[in-house]
C-alpha cells in the first residue's frame, strides 16, 4: 500500500506539504480495501452466517420470516400495507396487475408525539380508517375484510407469518406495556375497537418486503437488500441448510440482520481509529459494526473524525475548527457525495460545505482536496465492505448462480451516492466466477418495504 499516491493520481495533492500528503497515503492505506482483505472478510462472513443458521442467539441473527414461496409475478389484486418507519407512518394501497408490474396509492402520517410515546397502535388504525374512508374503501359488514400487511421495522421476534413478538424500541419510540408483546395483535385489537374489518394477515420486516417487491416484478430474485441509512439483507435459503427451522423441504426467506456481523469481538473488519471514535460515541457501542462501516447514518461521521484528526495535527485548516464541526453528526453524507463529484477548478462546491454549512472560516485549495479525498475514501470502503455480504450470501447457494439471479436493492446509499453502485458490482465480479457473475442483475427496488408487506398479505391469502 505504500505509494499510493503514486499509483493512483486520484490521491496525489496539488500544492500539499509533505506530511500532507504521507497522512492521505496512510488514509487511503486503511481505507482502500485489498480483494485479499475482503476476501478474508467475506470467509468469515459465512462462518457468521452459518453459526446463526445452526442456532439462535448468534451475532448474524438469520430470522426465519416464515415466508416460503415466491410470487410469480402473474398474482392480482389490490392490497393494503402499513409502512411504520422512524418518525412516519405510511398506509398505501397495492394493486398487482398480474404481469409483474404494480402500482401505489400511498398516504404518508406523521407520528404524533401522544404515539410515539403511548397511544401508537390506536394511532396505526386511525390512519388505516382515514385512508380507507378518504377513498371510501371501507368495507361494510356484508363485505369480506380487507387482508393487510404490515411492514414493522423494528426488532421483533417473529412467530409466525402473522405474528411477531416486540423485542425492543429503536430508532426514537418507546410505548409502554409494548416490549414482549405480538404487535400484530396489537394493531388487530386497536383495528377492531374501530369496528374496521380489516386481517392483519403478515408482518414482515423492511429487508424482506424489499426481497418481496423485486420478486414479484421479476421471479428470479433471490436477494433483497438495504442500503441507506441502515443496512441489511434477507435472501431465499433451502429449508434443509436452516438445522434451527423445521421445514418442508422447500424455500424459506431469512432476515440476516447483517449490520450486527463482527460484532461481538471486532476481530475482522477493517477498524481504524476513526471508527472505533465512532463507536465510542454511539449510542450503541460494540453494536451493528458492519453498518457503522456502509450505512449513511455514519458515513458523515467517519468523515467528520478523519478531519479532526488531521486538523489537530494542524495538516487541514491549518488546525482550525468550528463549534458546527465540533459537533458529532454534524458532517451529512449528503455533503461527501457533493464532495465527491466536485470537478470545479477551485472546488466550490466544497468550499461551500466548509465555509458556510461546516462555519470554518476559510480553506485552502488543499484542505478543499483533503476532504474530496476523504470523501471518495471512505464512499469507496462502504460500497466494497457492501459487496462482501452480497458475495457470502449469493456464493451460500452457488447452484442458483447458473442461471439468471436478480438482487434488488434499495436505499439512498446505492441509489444516490456517487460510484457506489459501480465499485460494488465490480467487487462482486472479483469474487464469482466470470460465467457465473454474468448472470447476476441488482435492481432498484424502490421504496420496496411497503410494496413487500402488500406481497406478503397477498402470499398469505393465497395460502388459505
Amino acid at each position: 500500500m505504500q505509494g499510493m499516491s503514486q499509483s493512483d493520481p486520484r490521491y496525489t495533492i496539488k500544492g500539499a506539504s509533505e506530511a500532507q500528503q504521507q497522512a492521505v497515503d496512510l488514509l487511503a492505506s486503511q481505507f482502500l480495501l485489498t480483494d485479499e482483505r475482503l476476501g478474508s472478510i467475506t470467509k468469515e462472513f459465512r462462518r457468521r452466517m452459518e453459526e446463526g443458521l445452526a442456532s439462535d442467539g448468534r451475532v448474524l441473527k438469520m430470522i426465519p420470516s416464515y415466508i416460503t414461496q415466491r410470487p410469480t409475478g402473474t398474482e392480482m389484486g389490490s392490497f393494503i400495507a402499513v409502512d411504520l418507519g422512524g418518525t412516519n407512518l405510511r398506509v398505501l394501497r397495492v394493486t398487482l396487475d398480474g404481469s409483474g408490474g404494480v402500482s401505489t396509492d400511498p398516504q404518508r402520517f406523521v407520528l404524533t408525539e401522544d404515539a410515539k410515546s403511548r397511544s401508537l397502535f390506536d394511532f396505526m388504525a386511525q390512519c388505516v380508517e382515514t385512508f380507507l374512508d378518504d377513498r371510501n374503501i371501507r368495507p361494510t359488514g356484508l363485505q369480506p375484510p380487507i387482508h393487510m400487511g404490515l411492514t414493522f421495522s423494528y426488532p421483533v421476534q417473529q412467530t409466525s407469518l402473522n405474528s411477531g413478538t416486540l423485542v425492543q424500541w429503536t430508532k426514537g419510540l418507546n410505548v409502554p406495556g409494548c416490549v414482549g408483546r405480538d404487535v400484530v395483535r396489537l394493531l388487530q385489537d386497536a383495528l377492531l375497537r374501530l369496528g374496521l374489518r380489516v386481517k392483519v394477515a403478515a408482518l414482515v420486516n423492511d429487508t424482506v418486503g424489499t426481497l418481496l417487491s423485486a420478486a414479484y416484478s421479476d421471479p428470479t430474485a433471490q436477494m433483497g437488500v438495504i442500503l441507506g441509512t441502515g443496512t441489511n439483507a434477507a435472501y431465499y435459503e433451502d429449508e434443509a441448510n436452516v438445522a434451527k427451522w423445521k421445514g418442508e423441504g422447500g424455500e424459506i426467506v431469512l432476515n440476516m440482520e447483517w449490520g450486527a456481523f463482527d460484532s461481538d469481538d471486532f476481530s475482522v473488519l477493517p477498524f481504524t481509529q476513526h471508527d472505533i471514535k465512532l463507536d465510542r460515541k454511539s449510542i450503541n457501542p460494540r453494536k451493528q459494526a458492519y453498518e457503522k462501516m456502509i450505512s449513511g447514518m455514519y458515513l458523515g461521521e467517519i468523515a467528520r473524525n478523519v478531519m479532526l484528526w488531521l486538523a489537530d495535527q494542524r495538516l487541514l485548516l491549518d488546525g482550525r475548527s468550528s463549534e458546527v464541526l465540533n459537533a458529532m453528526w454534524s458532517i451529512d453524507t449528503a455533503y461527501l457525495s457533493a464532495a465527491t463529484v466536485d470537478d470545479s477548478p477551485d472546488l466550490e462546491e466544497i468550499q461551500q460545505i466548509i465555509e458556510k454549512t461546516l462555519n470554518v472560516p476559510q480553506s485552502t485549495l488543499v484542505d478543499r482536496q483533503i476532504f474530496k479525498i476523504i470523501s471518495i475514501l471512505v464512499g469507496e470502503r462502504s460500497a466494497r465492505l457492501s459487496a462482501v455480504g452480497i458475495v457470502a450470501t449469493l456464493t451460500k447457494r452457488p447452484e442458483l448462480l447458473n442461471k439468471p439471479i436478480n438482487v434488488g436493492i434499495d436505499g439512498s446509499m446505492y441509489e444516490h451516492y456517487p460510484e457506489f453502485e459501480r465499485i460494488m458490482a465490480e467487487t462482486v465480479s472479483h469474487f464469482i466466477p466470470p460465467e457465473q457473475f454474468k448472470n447476476v442483475k441488482f435492481s432498484l427496488a424502490k421504496d420496496g418495504s411497503g410494496v413487500g408487506a402488500a406481497i406478503a398479505a397477498m402470499l398469505a391469502t393465497k395460502e388459505l
